[in-house]
Formats: structure tokens, sequence, C-alpha cells
């Protein structure tokens, strides 16, 4: 999952109430991170914020689920609509304060839908609708406010805080070549939004240095991952720049498309974004909890000292670069597990229970022109690890373990948070 920064989305036009504000501000969602520049970790908690607070809006005047945190408590006549507009729009305005953001804005959003709700739904309903949603949203963010998220935590900086041992071998320090600190420590320690702690499914330690297992692995990133004088095909080359944007969003992109196509009720829709991201969101942190506990080196920098490891299986490269370097180059932070694969191993497993894993979609990016298709959910998290390893910035072993992973964390949080309710 990249850090680095992200493409600008295009300013967008005003959008009038459709058939659903649920895909609608989901939407918006994506344009309003992508202009901002949003790196696809903290972008993990954004779409969670901003899903779980339509959830439980719209869930709130009807109630078809079990809440994920605010106790429906909204007036029958609210309405739905109204009610998904205002906690979108109240919870993205929170995290984004200026209300303009690369063209796009998004009071003017807000307003143009509700008032294309008056002319279907009376001003009493709307009203209400729109008290309910903005307190749902305040209630989320009071709650989350606490969870551990830090915008500027100290520094993190790996190997080269052990005292002693400034070349310890196996661990991440700052990679070439921003050399950046790492990012994100404080998402391993975070409170999760359904899990009971971070470290519920803690992978295991990495391959060790000494093993075939790991050869294997620093092998094949080594010859696939390069910048060039790789045996990559052109398409290789291309998904690994393809999938290297903002992880979340590919996946609610692709929600979207499906919701659409099998239409989806407004109820549905909330509740299937709410489960993706708020999945997602607590997969990222799981990963972070991996990632920070054992502190594992980037293939940029294990190539380069591969005489280091102990390994006679795995030749040094003392000016080997990755393939992503022509993009945003290595992630600032630990390599093991995957953060793409883990999140998208989590995304896919809810969209797989929810439509069946031979889903057939295609998908876009926000880094690369053009589309993607795949005939499952699990041929697509399957390309992501090729990836990652083409891209030259993960291992194989840590996209395979990433994905079981979120894998574990969905199979968690689907059986115990926003159940159908009684009766439903």
């Amino acid at each position: 999952m990249l850090l680095g920064v992200l493409c600008v989305a295009r300013p967008v036009p005003l959008v009038a109430a459709g058939p659903d504000p649920v895909l609608g501000w989901n939407s918006i969602m994506n344009d309003l991170v992508l202009a901002a520049k949003t790196n696809p970790l903290v972008t993990s908690r954004v779409v969670a914020l901003v899903s779980a607070s339509v959830f439980d809006a719209v869930n709130g005047v009807k109630l078809r689920y079990k809440p994920l945190h605010v106790r429906p408590d909204a007036p029958r006549f609210a309405s739905q609509r109204a009610a998904a507009v205002q906690a979108a729009y109240a919870m993205l305005i929170k995290i984004y304060p200026n209300p303009v953001v690369g063209g796009l804005d998004l009071t003017a959003q807000r307003d143009a839908w509700i008032t294309a709700l008056e002319a279907v739904e009376s001003e009493k309903s709307i009203q209400a609708g729109v008290a309910w949603g903005q307190a749902v949203a305040d209630n989320i963010w009071t709650w989350r406010l606490t969870d551990g998220f830090a915008p500027a935590p100290p520094p993190f900086v790996g190997v080269l805080g052990i005292v002693g041992k400034p070349e310890a071998v196996g661990v991440w320090r700052p990679t070439p070549l921003a050399n950046a600190y790492g990012a994100g420590p404080q998402f391993a320690t975070m409170t999760p939004w359904v899990l009971r702690r971070p470290s519920q499914f803690r992978l295991p330690p990495p391959l060790a240095l000494a093993s075939a297992e790991y050869a294997a692995d620093y092998n094949e990133v080594k010859s696939m991952g390069i910048i060039s004088g790789s045996p990559r095909s052109a398409d290789q080359s291309e998904l690994a720049l393809f999938w290297n944007g903002n992880t979340p969003l590919y996946w609610n992109r692709i929600a979207s498309q499906i919701s659409v196509e099998r239409s989806l009720r407004l109820s549905e829709n909330a509740h299937l974004f709410a489960l993706l991201n708020v999945t997602m969101a607590d997969a990222a942190t799981a990963c972070w909890d991996s990632k920070y506990r054992y502190v594992f080196w980037r293939p940029i920098t294990a190539i380069r000292a591969g005489d280091t490891d102990g390994n006679a299986g795995t030749d040094p490269d003392p000016t080997w670069r990755p393939w992503v370097d022509v993009q945003t180059g290595t992630p600032p932070h630990p390599e093991y597990p995957s953060g793409h694969s883990t999140v998208s191993g989590a995304a896919a497993s809810i969209l797989a229970a929810a439509f069946g894993d031979d889903t057939s979609f295609t998908v876009t990016s926000d880094v690369r022109p053009g589309t993607r298709s795949f005939p499952s959910f699990s041929a697509a998290t399957a390309e992501i690890a090729d990836a990652r390893v083409f891209g030259g910035i993960h291992y194989r072993t840590s996209c395979v373990r990433g994905n079981r992973l979120g894998q574990a964390v969905a199979g968690y949080i689907s059986t115990h948070a926003m159940h159908p309710s009684e009766g439903d």
C-alpha cells in the first residue's frame, strides 16, 4: 500500500440527487480523497468514517441491520436519503475542513442533493433526515477521535534507531531514493472498529533469511521487480503501475460498479459499503500491527546487501532499483506483510461473500489510464500480488500471507458486526 503522492482527481460537476445518495457520495468521497492527495493508509480510516456514518444514519431511520455504533433514534418520518447525504457531507467536512478541494465544492454538492430531494420528499422529512444524519456523523466522529490516530506521530527510523547495530541484517531502515521515515506507526496500535485488538490475527514471523523459501522470494523480486532489464512482459510492467494507487478506492469503485449492475437498494448499499470499508480499515490496522512487530527489510535494502544475510542463494546487486521507482518509489514502511494484499484480501472477501467470488468486473486506476477486467475477485487479488512483486517492493510470501490476513479480518467482522435485524 503506497504512501506517496497521488494524482489529483479532475474537478467534478454538481451531482443532482440520483436514485441512491450512498453511491453518489461514495463517488464524491473518491474524488475528494484524490484531490486532497490523501495517502492510502489514511484513506482506510477516511472511507470507514464516512461509510459508517452513512450506514448508521440510513439504518437508524428504518432498522434492517444491527447498528455499528449509533443507537437508532431517528423519527420514523425522516428521509433516509437526506440522512445519507448529510451524514456523508458532515463527516467529510470534519476530515477536510476546507470545503473546496481541487475544484470540488463539498457544500455546493450537499446543497444540490438536498435541493433535488425537495422535489420528491416533504420539507419536514428532509429536515428530520438532515438533523439525524448530522447527529450520527457527530457521534461517530467523537467516538473515533479516541482511536489513537495521530496526524504527525514521532518519526520511526527502524534500524537507524538500534544503538550499536547500524547495519542490522533483515531489519527495515529508510529506503532509497526518498529515505523517508517509517509511515503510519500509530496504525499498529490504533483501536480497531470491530476487531478485539490489532494483534488478533497477527501473522507468524517472515521467512528466515537463511531459508530456501526466502532465497526463492528474493530472487523472484530481484529478477521480476528490477527497474530495467527484467523479463517482465509489457502487461506485467503495466499492471504493477496500474495497481500502484490508493488501495481502498479501487475496491469502492469496484463495489459501486457491481451495486449498479445488481440494482441494490439504498439500505443495502449503506450496509455493503460500511461492511467493506470498516473491514478494510481494520485490515490495515492488523497489517500495520505485523509490519511494526517484525520490522522486516524491503527488497531494495535486502538485494543491495544480499551478501550479508547468510544465504548462499542470494547474490547482491548494490545498484538494484525497483520498477515502481518510475512512479513513486518504495513505500516508506516495513515490508511484511503487503498492505495492498492485506486490504485487498479483506475487500475481496467481503464482496465475494455478497456477490459470489466468480463475479466479473472491471476496475479503473487513479494513477494509470484505462481499465482492467477480471472474472473473479480471487483473480484480482492474485494479480495484485503479482503487481507488488513485479513492482519490486514486496516478496511473494508477504503478499500471500497478507491476503490471508485480510481474509481472516473479513471473516471475523462479517460474523460480529452489522448483521440483519430480526425479522428482516
